[in-house]
């Protein structure tokens, strides 16, 4: 099992690539392509990528046939989970109400829904 700090960081094509993969959740090198909008990258390009994401222990796979079947190993959820925490100790000293503060001065949130947001994050404080 992976520890969320042991996951590494994903550059900006790699996590493209693994928001594809985790949408399909099985794929081989043309179907994860079939899903990009155009201008499409080479098939060596992508192919590149997936196999960097195997490097990294994001994805695994199996052969079928002449090719490779390319599954998800981390959950999307793991890495949303990561990327917000360094995010918040990264930007906002480690306090989740700072960032939300912050998004709510640059973005219109509603009431209700800063309401919905303090109160999720009291109840995930209340039960650690």
């Amino acid at each position: 099992m992976t520890k969320t700090s042991d996951i590494k960081q994903l550059t900006k094509a790699e996590e493209e690539i693994m928001q594809l993969l985790w949408k399909l959740e099985n794929a081989n090198i043309a179907s994860i392509i079939a899903q990009i909008p155009e201008p499409k990258p080479a098939y060596n390009t992508v192919s590149t990528i997936v196999r960097i994401l195997e490097n990294k222990g994001f994805v695994t796979h199996h052969k079928e046939g002449k090719g490779h079947i390319y599954s998800p190993i981390i959950k999307k959820e793991t890495y949303s989970n990561q990327s917000i925490n360094k995010l918040v100790n990264n930007y906002f000293h480690g306090s989740f109400k700072s960032m939300v503060s912050f998004f709510m001065k640059k973005n219109d949130i509603s009431l209700s829904e800063l309401e919905k947001i303090m109160n999720e994050i009291d109840t995930k404080n209340d039960s650690k």
